[in-house]
């Protein structure tokens, strides 16, 4: 009787609830860096990436003021998500973001005016960058401080690997250099990254100005296409049945 008793009682006791599952960080990472990259999976962000990427110092410059301002608007969204009203919010992270990159702009013309002369208007425009309010409105403010953080650094390290890839190749066709001036843009210690591949390179003009850009995004855009396919195409092949009588 006892015995019973004790079942009935334990069966009476409700199930403790199983905790939702954190945020996968190994999958923002990957979604940032390749599978939902700004530039090369949706495509968006294209105006600092074209305009600004004719070396790729420029690239690294603007890459990493984007990705400076989608860490802390991320992180102070997901702080606040819980205090904003849903009918506000996108009010309010705009004036956020548009905070950030008025301190981000500041301080490159305080500490990096060279860079600063160069990305100029640029920089401001981070501000309308949808990258950075798409995130903030998917994720940032539907998750904890930390995943925004992850987040924003996961996307916005695609963005700046995109910029400095695509500056680099315009910058090698073009001039036969690659990371020119970045000791004078951002100190003496990236003079290490300054490097002549071609010497007494004549030059092909047409891939530091505009029409070389739109060229080579084209390019990586179709390449990253072509990658995403042939993989999803051997997913596919993995998960298929095996016919009758075959062995794996």
């Amino acid at each position: 009787m006892s015995e019973a008793c004790a079942s009935a009682a334990a069966d009476s006791v409700p199930a403790k609830p199983t905790p939702p599952a954190g945020p996968n960080y190994g999958a923002l990472m990957k979604d940032g860096l390749w599978s939902n990259n700004p530039v090369l999976a949706q495509m968006i962000g294209l105006c600092p990436t074209l305009a600004v990427t004719g070396n790729a110092t420029n690239g690294l410059g603007m890459g990493l003021a984007t990705t400076a301002v989608l860490v802390l608007s991320n992180m102070l969204i997901a702080s606040i998500r819980n205090l904003v009203s849903p009918n506000v919010r996108i009010p309010v992270f705009v004036a956020l973001i548009a905070s950030l990159v008025t301190l981000i702009d500041m301080s490159m013309n305080a500490w990096m005016y060279e860079l600063y002369q160069v990305l100029g208007l640029f920089i401001a425009l981070i501000v309308v960058n949808c990258a950075i309010l798409g995130r903030a409105e998917a994720f940032a403010c539907k998750n904890p401080v930390t995943a925004g953080a992850v987040d924003g650094f996961a996307m916005g390290l695609g963005f700046t690997l995109t910029l400095v890839v695509l500056g680099g190749i315009r910058e090698i066709l073009g001039s036969g250099t690659l990371f020119a001036g970045a000791s004078q843009m951002f100190g003496p210690a990236f003079h290490v990254l300054e490097v002549t591949l071609i010497h007494d390179y004549k030059g092909f003009l047409m891939m530091i100005l505009p029409p070389g850009a739109f060229f080579v995004i084209a390019f990586l855009i179709a390449g990253h296409r072509v990658i995403e396919q042939r993989a999803a195409k051997r997913a596919a092949a993995a998960q298929a049945p095996l016919p009758d009588g075959a062995h794996a």
